[in-house]
Parts: structure tokens; sequence; C-alpha cells
């Protein structure tokens, strides 16, 4: 889709303008709410929400017990996702071990921050994604994921008026969306 329609059909949905029904057909883009449900890492697939954040550039995920360390020569990172499962209420966790992709420097009224950014698989409705996650220790959050503008942007259109817009119905066979396929707009920030 061009650049230009794509901005207009997102000014649109943000006016009510454009009910999601008008976008149903199959070329149109998918629209999320601002919060969804998804799960991560399959076959791990704990059922979070997640929230849809246009203000955040670089996505975000729980993470506890970060240890860097090297492995064949590269920089990885090992950390803890421990999660309400909001499918069962259940709280589980998962120690993970990635190579770092990138190292961020995050600067705001508290300071800067540095944290590593990994990749990570969610499903999201009927598809698996592979998006670039920040880690941080979100316990004191309500959201344990932070969707932000370079994940948003490879879902499709978001309707900040609703939430729970997808049902999960991933599973074996779902297509993933690798993370080096992305073709980023450059527009969604630096």
């Amino acid at each position: 889709m061009h650049k230009s329609l794509r901005h207009v059909l997102s000014a649109c949905l943000a006016t009510g303008l454009m009910s999601s029904a008008a976008l149903a057909d199959d070329d149109a883009p998918a629209v999320f709410g601002w919060v969804e449900k998804a799960t991560i890492e399959e076959p791990w697939g704990p059922e979070v929400k997640v929230k849809l954040d246009s203000g955040a550039l670089t996505s975000s995920m729980q993470a506890e017990d970060i240890e860097r360390f090297e492995r064949d020569g590269e920089e990885w990172v090992r950390f803890v996702v421990e999660v309400e499962d909001e499918a069962t209420g259940e709280v589980v966790s998962k120690t993970f071990e990635r190579p770092i992709f990138r190292k961020l420097l995050l600067s705001g009224a508290g300071g800067e921050d540095r944290r590593p950014a990994v990749l990570m698989t969610l499903c999201i409705g009927d598809t698996r994604y592979e998006e670039q996650f920040s880690l941080e220790d979100r316990d004191d959050m309500t959201y344990p994921v932070l969707l932000g503008r370079r994940t948003i942007q490879d879902l499709g259109l978001l309707d900040v008026t609703r939430t729970f817009v997808h049902d999960l119905e991933c599973d074996e066979d779902t297509p993933l969306r690798k993370h080096e396929d992305k073709d980023l707009d450059e527009d969604i920030g630096i």
C-alpha cells in the first residue's frame, strides 16, 4: 500500500470517519485495538495483554535477571520472562538466551537507560511476528509487553477506541513474519 494512502486511512480511523468494517476487504490492512492479546514464543505460549503504544518506537518485554554473556565471540543475554497467563491466571516463568540484536540508549526525564534488544516471537491474531524487543523489568506496569511503532507498522492500523479486536489463532502451521523481511517506513522515527 502506498505510504500516503496508509496515512490517510490512519487519519480517517483516528477521527472516526471510517469504520473497520469499511476496511474489511482482503487488500486492506488489519485493524488492531490499543490493547490486544498475544502469546509469547510458541510453544511456550502464555497469553498476555499487550499495549500498542504509538508513542514508543521500539517494543518492550518484561524481563528479569538480565545477564549479559559471550558465546562464540558474540554478545548474548540470558533473562527470565515471568508473566501472568491471562488464559489460566497462573504466573508462569521461562528463561531465554538470545543474541543481542542491538543495544539501546534511552533518554528521558529520569535520565539515561541502557537496554539490550533481542528478537522474540509473538502470536497476535492469526500470525506469528518475530519482533525486536528491549528487555526491562515491567513488573510494576499493567502490560508486560508494549508494542511500539516498528511493530505496529508491521501489524496494520491502530484504532485507539477499541480493545481485544483479534482472537488468538496460532498453531504450528501459523505463518511467521520474520524481522529481516520487514519493510519499515522511515517516517516512524529514528
